[in-house]
């Protein structure tokens, strides 16, 4: 396995399994085969609503609690200080641990400098060991790292072969502020799992176009959290630390971002963000406290 060491000294692994979309009652069994296959990050959020699945798989593994870094996420519906703070509890409590690796705020919405505020204050008391951001473009990452008292250590963007994400990762970069990708197979569109590009490149080393891309962000400085139900996936992706990409391949690789692909999931189009903002707007209307 290699690792990253986020900017607050934590360490983290470059490949990880994500549970987005999965069942809550296949959860457990998905993640206690992950951990069976070798993986060692485990991302999971609260709108998934899969944490508990997660935390019943740690808990029968047998691991000791530093083997297994968890990621989870706060979702829009709890963007002010209050509820982020009460929400840090209870994915505490879903999860069955005292800490959590690594806390991301899920989207750019509603009142994300007090939920930010909330995740700093639980980094201090330390059932936080790295907090972050996921969906922030630049333009937003730089408003929270330039204002925030502890910098996020992870911003988590849609990142694959079709979207390579070269300019916002060079603004992390810059910011001393990990990479990671979500959906890194584009969720499957575009023929990814047969491209004659990475197909090609694959058989110089054994390997399919899926483990091309793993390898090809790895090496980019991209940490990576594949998903899959199937075990036998799981292992084939987890294989990926027995060969190294050369610059020519890179640069192959490189040629499948032509700026064609559109966004899986855009936030800059009114409707996403609306259809988004629904679910904290609900919450306010309940009862829930004002949107700031």
């Amino acid at each position: 396995m290699l690792y990253t060491t986020l900017n607050n000294g934590v360490e983290m692994p470059m490949l990880g399994y994500g549970v987005f979309q999965t069942p809550p009652d296949e959860t457990e069994r998905c993640v206690t085969e992950a951990l069976e296959v070798g993986y060692g990050l485990i991302d999971t959020a609260q709108a998934y609503a899969n944490e508990e699945g997660v935390g019943a798989a740690f808990a029968k593994s047998g691991l000791a609690r530093d083997e297994v870094f968890i990621t989870s996420k706060i979702w829009v519906s709890n963007m002010n200080y209050e509820r982020a703070a009460a929400s840090i509890d209870e994915s505490l409590e879903k999860l069955g641990t005292d800490h959590i690796d690594l806390m991301l705020l899920h989207q750019a919405m509603g009142d994300y400098p007090g939920a930010y505020r909330a995740m700093e204050d639980a980094y201090k008391a330390g059932k936080l060991r790295a907090i972050g951001l996921s969906n922030f473009y630049p333009e937003r990452l730089i408003d929270v790292a330039t204002l925030a008292e502890v910098l996020p250590a992870v911003n988590q963007i849609e990142t694959h072969p079709f979207r390579q994400e070269d300019a916002a990762h060079e603004v992390m970069a810059n910011l001393g502020v990990q990479h990671e990708a979500w959906a890194p197979f584009a969720e499957g569109q575009n023929n990814i799992f047969t491209n004659p590009v990475l197909a090609e490149i694959g058989a110089k080393y054994g390997k399919k176009p899926g483990q091309v891309t793993l390898r090809a962000l790895i090496q980019k400085g991209v940490v990576v959290i594949p998903k899959s139900t199937h075990r036998d996936r799981m292992e084939e992706n987890f294989n990926v630390f027995d060969f190294e990409l050369t610059d020519e391949d890179l640069a192959a690789f490189q040629t499948l971002d032509d700026g064609t692909f559109p966004r899986i999931f855009d936030h800059y189009d009114p409707k996403v963000v609306q259809w988004l903002l629904g679910d904290l707007v609900k919450k306010q209307q309940l009862g829930g406290g004002s949107l700031y």
